[in-house]
C-alpha cells in the first residue's frame, strides 16, 4: 500500500530548487504516502504555514529542520540560501556549507519514523550518493532543468562544439532535434569560462556526474508534451529511469497556496487582485526577472522607462536587495510612480507570481526564463518576452523562441555573471522593451499565432496532471516503482 511508503525530500537552498520540491511533496502526499521535507531554518520558516495548512487537510505530510553551517564556514548570519549570497567569496564559502549538510541529515534520517523507503534529493547535493547506500534506500535525483537544456548541456558537453568558435560568434548544436542557433557568451558558466570560477565548476561538475550515474532515476518538472521529442532523447542518453511530473506549480489550487507560494508576498493579495480586476482581459504586462539576478539599477531604470513606453498596464516586480533602494529612489525622484498611476503596479519584494499569472487580465509574462518561472508562463497560458541573465536562461529562451514559439527575446546578448552586474551596465534599452512588449500584445498576424499557441500550451500543461494525464500517470508510476523497491528491500543496521 502507498501509505506504507516514507519519502525523504531534501532540496538545494536556492528558491528555484526548494519551491517545486514543496509542490512535489503536496503532490506526492496527496497519493498516499508519508512525505517529510528536511531543509534549514529560514527555509523552513518560509512554508511552515503552507505545510501546515496541507497537513490540516489532512495530508502526511511534515517539514523538519536542522541548523545551515553558516558561522562556520564565515558567512553572515542567516546567510542560508543563494539569493542572500552576495558576492564570489560568499558563494565559495556557501559550496563549503553545502558539503557539511551530510552528517546532520544523516543523523535526522537515523531518527525517522516510519523509516525512509526512498530520498528525493537536489542533483546539486553530490553527497547524497553516500547517504543513499548508507541506507540501502533508493535515490531518485531531482532536476529542477527541462529536457530540452538536459539535451543541450549533453550535446554541448560531447561535441565540443562551442570550444571552435569566438564568445559573439553563432554556431547551430550538432545532431539536435530542432536547429538552435546560439553563442559562447549565452552559455552557462561550464562551457564559457569567463563567467565564472570555471576550475571550481568543474571539479562540483564532475562530483555530480558520478553521484547522477549513480541515481535510481531522476524526477522533472515538466511534462511530456511540451518537450517529448527531448524526453525521449534524455532517457536514451542517460539510461536511467526518468518520470516528468510537472508542472509541479499547478499542485496549488485554492488562492493563498497561489498567493504564498515561495515566501508570503510583499503585496497584500486582495490588493493585488482588486487591481488586476479593474484592468481589461489580456491586457497587462507581468514583469519579474526571478529571486536570483540582480541587474544593476540603471539596467533596472531602463525596464521600468521600457514598461512605461508601452503605453500598457503592468505590473512590475523589483526585488528586494540593496540595489533596489537606488531603483525606489529613483521612482519617487523621477516622478515615475505618479506618471503611471493607476495603470502601473510595481510591487517591492516577493510577489505572488502563480496568482497574478493566473488572472485573466494578464496577458504576457516579461521573463529571466529561470524555468521555474518559465514552465509558470506556460501554465498560464501566456505569451513571454524573454530576457535571460545568467545560468541556463539563454537556452531556455531558445526553447520558448524557436521551439515552444511563443516568445520574444528584448535582445539580451550575453550571460551576466554573478555579481558582475555592475561591470555590464545597460544592455537593454528601452525602445527594445517596447518592441518586444509590442511583439506579444499587438495586433498582427504573428502576435495573435503567439497567443493562440502559448494558450494551446496552458491547456496542454492542466491537461497533463489531471487524473489520466501524463503527469498523473507518471506520479502513479513511480509511487509504484517505490512500493515495488520497499518490498524488495531486507532490513539494514549498516548505518547505525
Amino acid at each position: 500500500m502507498a501509505h506504507q511508503l516514507h519519502f525523504v525530500l531534501f532540496p538545494l537552498m536556492s528558491p528555484g530548487h526548494f519551491i517545486p520540491i514543496v509542490d512535489m511533496a503536496k503532490l506526492l502526499a496527496q497519493h498516499g504516502p508519508t512525505v517529510t521535507i528536511i531543509t534549514t531554518p529560514l527555509i523552513a520558516a518560509r512554508f511552515r504555514h503552507t505545510i501546515d495548512r496541507a497537513a490540516a487537510s489532512g495530508l502526511p505530510l511534515r517539514l523538519l529542520d536542522f541548523t545551515f553551517p553558516s558561522t562556520e564556514v564565515g558567512l553572515p548570519n542567516g546567510c542560508e540560501t543563494l539569493e542572500t549570497v552576495t558576492s564570489q567569496d560568499l558563494l565559495k564559502k556557501f559550496y563549503v556549507a553545502l558539503h557539511m549538510l551530510q552528517q546532520p541529515f544523516e543523523q535526522l534520517l537515523e531518527r525517522l519514523e516510519p523509516k525512509p523507503t526512498c530520498m528525493i534529493v537536489d542533483k546539486y547535493l553530490p553527497w547524497a550518493a553516500e547517504t543513499a547506500r548508507k541506507f540501502r534506500i533508493p535515490r531518485i535525483l531531482f532536476d529542477v532543468m527541462s529536457c530540452f537544456y538536459l539535451l543541450c548541456f549533453h550535446t554541448l558537453h560531447v561535441s565540443e562544439v562551442h570550444e571552435s568558435v569566438t564568445a559573439s560568434e553563432p554556431f547551430v548544436l550538432p545532431n539536435f532535434p530542432d536547429t538552435i542557433v546560439l553563442t559562447k557568451s549565452q552559455l552557462p558558466g561550464l562551457f564559457n569560462p569567463g563567467s565564472l570560477d570555471a576550475v571550481r565548476l568543474k571539479e562540483f561538475r564532475e562530483r555530480i556526474s558520478v553521484s547522477e550515474s549513480e541515481a535510481y532515476g531522476i524526477v522533472l518538472n515538466t511534462f511530456e508534451e511540451l518537450e517529448h521529442r527531448y524526453v525521449d532523447e534524455i532517457r536514451k542518453v542517460k539510461g536511467q529511469k526518468i518520470w516528468c511530473i510537472g508542472p509541479l506549480s499547478l499542485c496549488n489550487k485554492d488562492s493563498s497556496d497561489k498567493a504564498q507560494r515561495g515566501d508570503m508576498a510583499s503585496i497584500d493579495e486582495i490588493e493585488c487582485l482588486k487591481w488586476l480586476d479593474e484592468q481589461e482581459p489580456g491586457s497587462v504586462i507581468y514583469a519579474c526577472l526571478g529571486s536570483i539576478s540582480r541587474l544593476c539599477p540603471p539596467q533596472l531604470v531602463e525596464l521600468g522607462l521600457g514598461l512605461e513606453l508601452s503605453k500598457r498596464p503592468f505590473i512590475w516586480v523589483i526585488r528586494g536587495d540593496e540595489k533596489a533602494e537606488e531603483v525606489y529612489k529613483w521612482i519617487e525622484e523621477d516622478g515615475f510612480e505618479e506618471r503611471v498611476k493607476g495603470r502601473g503596479l510595481i510591487i517591492r519584494g516577493w510577489a505572488p507570481q502563480v496568482l497574478i499569472l493566473d488572472h485573466p487580465a494578464v496577458g504576457a509574462f516579461l521573463t529571466h526564463c529561470g524555468w521555474n518561472s518559465t514552465l509558470e508562463g506556460v501554465c498560464a497560458g501566456v505569451p513571454m518576452v524573454t530576457w535571460p541573465i545568467c545560468a541556463e536562461q539563454f537556452i531556455n529562451e531558445k526553447l520558448v523562441e524557436a521551439v515552444l514559439e511563443t516568445g520574444v527575446s528584448v535582445g539580451a546578448e550575453a550571460v551576466v555573471s554573478l555579481f558582475d552586474e555592475d561591470k555590464r551596465g545597460v544592455v537593454v534599452k528601452r525602445e527594445a522593451v517596447r518592441n518586444a512588449v509590442e511583439k506579444v500584445m499587438g495586433g498582427g498576424e504573428a502576435a495573435e499565432e503567439k497567443r493562440k499557441r502559448a494558450r494551446e500550451l496552458g491547456e496542454m500543461a492542466k491537461r497533463a496532471v489531471e487524473d489520466g494525464g501524463s503527469s498523473s500517470l507518471n506520479v502513479k508510476l513511480l509511487i509504484q516503482d517505490m512500493m515495488e523497491q520497499a518490498n524488495n528491500m531486507t532490513p539494514t543496521e549498516d548505518h547505525k
